[in-house]
């Protein structure tokens, strides 16, 4: 049998070479694409554009941002949809991968990734999450209203109800044992789905009850094992004693008590089948965190005012309507003791004077307010109604809790203390007692403004005083409230009461400044008509500058100028400006009233005039500060991430690594003369650093390269890139080095199949959609009865114990047989930033052995991202071409991700091997061609 021994090398240099001249220019708009790692159970395309990613609730969602772009973009993860509740809806998350770990239900919704680096457009990707799970059914059951007499169950019309939430929707299949029902197999038994439902309920309809109806239903919900969710089923047992619950509460209705008391409330069920399930709830949304459920019992220990409410108690058993019976506890209370005097009414006159009319008026706060009594006393002694002492409980014309004491003909003998004293009927609460004095120095109250005070002049963050001097017997409460405009008070309210006419307000801004307005209150004072006054509060505060900080990066020799503007100050009138540097006075002076602004110029940067710089905006309220720090410090590189399989192999136990990038800005400092390169294996704390020197001028957007060589597979290693100018060490880059396994050739065996096929063949891989493969061997394994006159006797270098590839003729392959070499995708170089639209060019090179009278054809291919088919091939040989090894190149000009494809096509006979070897990809037309023969 005839065996023939080709190999394929592409050379370690051309390799290294082919990622620097991918790119024309370095400077790319963003790209992206979202894929998914976890637990999806489908992920389709829906409507061209829509991607749907189905998941299990609880399972791990992991949506992976993938970008290209240079500067690398920054990448963001926003949602919308989902629950209001979802935090993430009102947050993103900066990173490539998203993580939701169990996911819920109410997280599902559609992700958005967007990317961007200044470069055109934002790229922005979504993807519908679609959550998918299936609750256990219930199953509810009901009879028609109308004929709910007698027992309820007997020779009744019975509907069995089946609800289970679930996504997708859920499909329900109804039992009886182990009878399937379905429409149409039993005359009594009907199985519709309700309009209303949208086919998400099942009904099941018993029409007058049979004997043989009373039995075990079961209800099963399935979602047709989607996502692998089995399905779910519920058993409910019908029989002639099934009934609704019913409950008694073995309480009163209200439940009086004093604070501090134990509470228990008693629910038990009087009726249903199956037994039903007491639950209890509060008309305060939750039961109290102290209370204890003990079957239908509740105990409210130590109960308190906020306690109390309406408390109801639940039965259900999913049969008919769930009872409820409910009750009000009470918790007594007393608070909020208030008085004020009405002076006589018919007399123009505020003042208390002998022989008029005075009421007293005293309320208070009351749970329950018909357990409320008053009681007066003068000067200590019980005081009855009388003719001309008239006693009133209760005020239909006031708020309820208020008792008058009418005080008619006011004589001399009638001053003194008269004291409201108010009680709850049965004790337990402690009295509340309020004292009222009226004398010949009762008198209205007055308010005035302290000279001084108003317009009362702050600093921002100050402590201030808001003060009214009220007078007056008694002194009545003042009201403090805004009297410029419907703002809150600096604590919320609207009003802010004061004892002593004083408003304290800790902190005050800016904000705060206005009109105030104190004013007299009802209570613990005089009806009379409010008394009011105003109190001007003016808040000052230092200029607002900007910028409160700016780098300022410029090379030596350069003009630096610094601006620092005022957006507004209080009192706007600006006093004096001053530049420092690290607290050196440089320039002070008056600010100009017609501007805005300051400016201080360095007209020639040198070493001395790196630094801090500060600008005090001043006014009476203090400084305002802009800070620029000036440095010739230079901006940090960018690594190009781009690259194609930056990684390759030079020895078996280490690996190389192109290292790419540009630099941000180069020309914005003194000329970057080297960068200072660290690498440190990952794990570990030792850097190891060296120089790589500058030569040039670095130009905005230019590519370099450094090879990172002797790096230890498989490990990992942190990379940290900094530029070097006459200013020192600029900013820092940092990036990981990952050790990436090269594609192994992967077929399926055949008789053609050795060990050497297992290894490495340079990225390419073998087309699975061919008739044959290639087969990688080198001249030294021959077989001494190979067949002669046909193949290479070494490489391309003549040595025999380098490798190549060929395609073997022998049997059982026959003519027209195919067999395709297929290289990795490459990113073609993005579009010119200068509007040059025309495609890049790239110089596919190999070399070729055509020797043996049965040679075929041997075809080179463009193909490219998007394309199912590809066209013709851009390079065609055929027939004998000589013992000897001949270069081909060829231009292609792809306009997106592409593949090369070498094509090997079996001639007549076995005398037709065809080989390759040393196979190149440059960037740039083919410049010198081989000449044709």
């Amino acid at each position: 049998e005839e065996r023939e021994y080709v190999k394929l090398l592409v050379l370690l240099p051309a390799i290294s070479s082919l990622q620097l001249v991918f790119f024309i220019s370095s400077a790319a708009p963003p790209t992206v694409r979202i894929i998914h790692s976890g637990h999806a159970c489908n992920v389709e395309e829906e409507r061209h554009t829509e991607r749907v990613y189905t998941i299990r609730e609880g399972e791990t969602l992991e949506l992976t941002c993938l970008v290209t772009g240079h500067p690398r973009p920054q990448i963001r993860w926003t949602k919308t949809a989902g629950s209001v509740s979802d935090r993430f809806q009102d947050s993103s998350v900066f990173n490539e991968t998203l993580h939701i770990a169990k996911i819920l239900r109410t997280q599902g919704g559609r992700y958005y990734c967007k990317a961007e680096n200044g470069l055109g457009s934002p790229a922005i990707k979504s993807i519908r999450v679609d959550v998918y799970y299936l609750d256990d059914p219930v199953v509810t059951v009901h009879q028609s209203i109308g004929e709910a007499k007698e027992q309820f169950y007997y020779e009744r019309t019975v509907f069995l109800r089946c609800v289970a939430n679930s996504n997708p929707p859920v499909r329900y299949s109804w039992h009886r044992g182990r009878e399937v029902l379905t429409q149409g197999s039993d005359k009594g038994v009907e199985i519709y789905e309700p309009f209303f439902t949208q086919g998400e309920t099942k009904i099941l309809k018993l029409k007058n009850l049979r004997p043989q109806d009373y039995a075990n239903y079961s209800c099963i919900a399935s979602v047709r094992n989607v996502c692998g969710i089995p399905d779910r089923s519920v058993i409910f047992r019908l029989t002639n004693k099934t009934a609704s619950p019913s409950i008694k509460l073995l309480v009163e209705d209200p439940i009086v008590v004093n604070p501090g008391q134990t509470v228990s409330l008693v629910c038990i069920t009087t009726g249903g089948e199956p037994p039903p399930l007491l639950t209890w709830v509060s008309s305060n949304d939750s039961l109290p965190q102290r209370s204890v459920v003990k079957g239908g019992t509740l105990t409210l220990p130590a109960i308190t005012s906020d306690e109390a409410g309406v408390y109801s108690c639940v039965a259900s058993n999913n049969v008919g309507n769930p009872a409820k019976k409910s009750t009000t506890i009470v918790v007594r209370a007393l608070k909020k003791g208030r008085f004020w005097i009405t002076p006589d009414p018919y007399h123009n006159d505020d003042n208390i004077q002998i022989g008029r009319e005075v009421k007293i008026s005293c309320q208070v706060e009351a749970t329950p307010p018909e357990e409320l009594t008053f009681s007066w006393l003068k000067n200590g002694r019980s005081l009855r109604s009388s003719e001309r002492m008239v006693i009133t409980q209760t005020d239909p014309d006031i708020s309820p809790g208020t008792t008058n004491l009418d005080i008619i003909d006011l004589k001399f003998t009638d001053f003194g203390t008269y004291t409201c004293v108010a009680a709850l009927k049965g004790g337990g609460i402690p009295e509340i007692s309020i004292d009222v004095n009226i004398s010949s120095t009762t008198v209205p109250p007055n308010l005035t403004v302290p000279r001084g005070k108003s317009p009362l002049v702050a600093r921002e963050g100050d402590t201030v005083e808001l003060e009214c001097l009220v007078s007056g017997k008694p002194k009545p409460i003042i009201l403090w409230s805004r009297a410029d405009k419907e703002a809150p008070m600096p604590d919320g309210s609207m009003q802010m009461e004061s004892y002593d006419g004083v408003l304290r307000i800790v902190n005050v801004s800016r904000e705060m400044t206005g009109s105030y307005r104190c004013q007299t209150s009802q209570y613990n004072g005089f009806n009379v008509k409010p008394r009011e006054a105003v109190v001007e509060l003016i808040v000052q505060y230092p200029p607002t500058v900007e910028p409160a900080y700016m780098e300022m990066r410029q090379g030596l020799g350069r003009p630096v100028v610094m601006t620092c503007r005022v957006l507004r100050a209080h009192p706007s009138r600006v006093l004096r400006f001053e530049w420092l540097l690290s607290n050196r006075l440089l320039h002070a002076g008056a600010f100009d009233a017609q501007r805005d602004e300051t400016e201080y110029t360095i007209r020639s940067l040198n070493r001395d005039g790196w630094g801090e710089y500060t600008c005090n905006v001043i006014n009476e309220a203090g400084a305002g500060k802009c800070t620029f720090q000036v440095t010739g410090k230079a901006y940090p590189p960018e690594f190009y991430y781009d690259t194609y399989s930056p990684l390759w192999q030079n020895r078996p136990r280490v690996y190389g690594f192109k290292l790419q990038w540009t630099q941000m800005n180069p020309n914005a400092v003194d000329r970057i003369v080297a960068y200072r390169l660290g690498i440190r294996q990952m794990g570990l704390q030792r850097w190891w650093e060296q120089e790589i020197p500058v030569d040039q001028t670095i130009n905005k957007g230019e590519l370099m390269t450094h090879n990172l060589t002797e790096l230890i597979k498989p490990e990992s290693y942190e990379v940290r890139l900094t530029p070097i100018t006459r200013f020192g060490e600029g900013d820092s880059t940092i990036r990981i080095v990952t050790y990436i396994f090269v594609p192994k050739f992967n077929q399926t065996p055949t008789e053609n199949t050795t060990k050497h096929q297992e290894e490495p063949i340079c990225m390419f891989t073998q087309d699975k959609n061919d008739d044959f493969d290639w087969t990688r061997h080198s001249a030294a394994t021959r077989d001494t009865k190979y067949t002669p006159n046909t193949g290479p006797s070494g490489d391309r270098s003549g040595s025999k114990q380098g490798f190549y590839m060929y395609i073997e003729t022998s049997r059982p392959r026959k003519e027209g047989d195919q067999a395709r070499l297929i290289s990795p995708f490459f990113n073609v170089a993005p579009k010119n930033p200068y509007g040059i639209t025309n495609p890049p060019a790239y110089c596919f090179g190999f070399f070729y052995h055509m020797y043996g009278k049965h040679i075929g054809t041997l075809n080179a291919f463009l193909k490219q991202k998007g394309q199912t088919t590809s066209e013709g091939p851009v390079w065609s040989l055929s027939g004998n071409q000589g013992e000897r090894w001949k270069q081909a190149k060829v231009s292609i000009h792809p306009t997106a991700s592409f593949q090369v494809v070498l094509e090997g096509i079996r001639g007549p006979g076995i005398e037709g091997d065809i080989a390759i070897d040393d196979i190149t990809l440059e960037e740039g037309e083919c410049r010198d061609p081989p000449p044709s023969e």
